[in-house]
């Protein structure tokens, strides 16, 4: 088991802050989820466990872990985790404490340590169940922030990476979530460093990023794609896309895009 004593983010892990970042809810059992799809419990501590749903295709097929947004549960992908898979890939969705399945309460310090024990469940998972594709990590919104932190922390294990309206810099996200940064002493530095764990990724990667997106704006996805130094990188810039619709305004090039960085991770060594 990795040791995870150094991350520590309990000076953002105040109320202000948890509530702007996370809005928990519940997944209330309705019997239709898709055939293909696998309910998971993966333990992260303790008395504590995190609900996945991953939509299988096949043994072969590259394998996309994906981190979700702050307001959205694993179930809200049952339309498209099936289309992943008539795609020709794996879509392994996870939660966060609190959110669907899950136990616990939401913390940031808990979410970046999770995400360790989520991935090395997953590729146990993926070995035990003979599934011997490629390996991508994916994080929208706040999921951005375990992407990347997986993808800086085991990036030999990794073919490809994909980050969909992420952040950059964790302040101005703060801010528009109403905390107030001066007042608690934060400084970059502090903050998640998405910024900078992007800067040692070096395999194939794909930034998406919607035109007009209010929340995280489209500067930070294209700082992100600029920062990173990988030879083999991509962006998609979702035109006339809030951050709330870019499904809606460019679900054919979206899905187009992770399918062509899926291929290109195929070629990695793993």
């Amino acid at each position: 088991m990795t040791n995870l004593s150094h991350i520590d983010y309990s000076h953002l892990d105040r109320p202000e802050a948890l509530t702007g970042l996370f809005h928990p809810r519940p997944e209330y059992e309705s019997g239709s989820k898709p055939a293909n799809a696998t309910d998971l419990l993966i333990p992260v501590a303790d008395g504590v466990a995190v609900g996945a749903r991953f939509y299988m295709a096949d043994r072969s097929s590259p394998n996309i872990l994906f981190f979700h947004g702050n307001g959205e549960i694993v179930s809200d992908y049952d339309d498209l985790g099936p289309l992943y898979n008539r795609m020709g890939m794996n879509f392994l969705a996870t939660d966060y404490r609190g959110y669907g399945r899950s136990t616990g309460i939401p913390t940031i310090t808990d979410m970046m340590k999770d995400s360790h024990a989520v991935y090395e469940f997953t590729r146990g998972w993926l070995k035990e169940n003979g599934y011997s594709g490629a390996f991508i990590v994916m994080g929208r919104s706040l999921g951005s922030a375990s992407a990347l932190e997986i993808a800086n922390y085991y990036m030999e294990q990794i073919q490809g990476l994909i980050v969909e309206s992420g952040f950059a810099y964790t302040g101005p996200l703060l801010e528009f979530l109403g905390v107030n940064t001066s007042s608690i002493g934060f400084t970059e530095e502090k903050g998640l460093r998405n910024l900078d764990k992007m800067r040692t990724w070096g395999k194939p990667v794909l930034v998406i990023h919607a035109e007009f997106d209010h929340i995280i704006p489209f500067s930070e996805g294209q700082a992100l794609y600029m920062t990173c130094p990988s030879p083999d990188k991509t962006f998609l810039k979702i035109s006339n896309a809030n951050h709330n619709d870019i499904f809606e305004k460019g679900l054919d090039t979206y899905m187009k895009a992770v399918k062509t960085l899926c291929e290109k991770a195929g070629k990695q060594p793993f």
